[in-house]
């Protein structure tokens, strides 16, 4: 492992399943993609490289959805690093429809994820998904016909485990009843910890969970914000303490910071360096 590699490995690593092993500090692809997650990046050879350098930095948990762009994320990542170096973990997520910028949709209907499943394989280059997640649950379709298909699509060796997003305790253990859940993806981050609970449970039962929206889409990272102050004592960005605060809070936090930049991905994964004490926990725990 080289000095650019060990940089994410700094942030430790956590097993998910029985067999995949992912640095604790990832990265989210949703901004390599146009205004409110819709068409095409301003600069599609700088999204190849940010991707690219994530590699380089060590990192080896990249998280995407088919609803990214829709159809824009997963071919930049195939284009930036397939074919995939060994031990890459692709995370991509269905049950999302787009209507335009900033309009999500849920559809869980079991055709349409499946659909969706074969669409992601083919985008991506893969014969396997290591890590599928139901973008959301469709209220309007029954919660066992959604997990039965992924775990139909499990069985034939299509997609090897099942996460879930934006989800209750009580979704996960309905989920947990048919298939094994690995992962769960819920709004996180410092100023916003209504997913505690879920957390909690989630490091309990030895399942990741993965923070959307960690930095709160740059709130966290203004230099006149709420951690600014603490963030000079370190030495450090407020964006980095906010991201050091979320591997603190449990060992089952999976942090996936996104950004359009190589040098603000940079600046991100030295996060992963910086050690809290307790103290300093409680401290920016208390901030925000």
């Amino acid at each position: 492992m080289n000095s650019d590699q060990r940089l994410a490995a700094a942030a430790g690593a956590y097993p998910l399943g029985n067999d995949l092993t992912v640095t604790r500090l990832g990265f989210g692809s949703m901004q390599l993609t146009g205004p409110g997650v819709w068409g095409d990046p301003k600069d599609p050879d700088e999204a190849v490289r940010v991707l690219r350098r994530a590699v380089e930095l060590g990192v080896n948990f990249i998280d995407t959805a088919d609803s990214y762009g829709p159809a824009v994320a997963e071919p930049l990542i195939r284009k930036a690093l397939h074919p995939y170096r060994d031990g890459l973990v692709i995370a991509t997520k269905a049950g999302l429809t787009r209507q335009g910028p900033d309009q999500w949709l849920p559809v869980g209907r079991p055709e349409y994820l499946r659909q969706q499943a074969e669409m992601s394989l083919r985008f991506l280059g893969l014969d396997r998904i290591d890590l599928f997640q139901l973008h959301r649950i469709d209220p309007k379709v029954p919660v066992e016909e959604q997990i039965g298909v992924l775990r139909e699509l499990q069985k034939e060796g299509k997609i090897r485990h099942i996460g879930l997003s934006e989800v209750s305790i009580e979704d996960v253990e309905v989920a947990r009843g048919m298939v094994e859940i690995v992962s769960v993806q819920n709004r996180f981050n410092l100023a916003d910890r209504t997913a505690e609970p879920l957390l909690d449970y989630a490091t309990e039962h030895g399942i990741g969970f993965v923070p959307w929206y960690p930095l709160a889409t740059g709130k966290l990272a203004q230099e006149d914000g709420p951690l600014s102050a603490l963030a000079r004592q370190h030495g450090a960005t407020p964006s980095q303490l906010a991201l050091a605060w979320l591997l603190k809070r449990s060992p089952a936090m999976l942090p996936i910071p996104g950004t359009s930049s190589v040098a603000h991905l940079e600046e991100n994964m030295r996060g992963a360096e910086i050690e809290l004490s307790q103290a300093d926990f409680e401290a920016l725990s208390g901030v925000v």
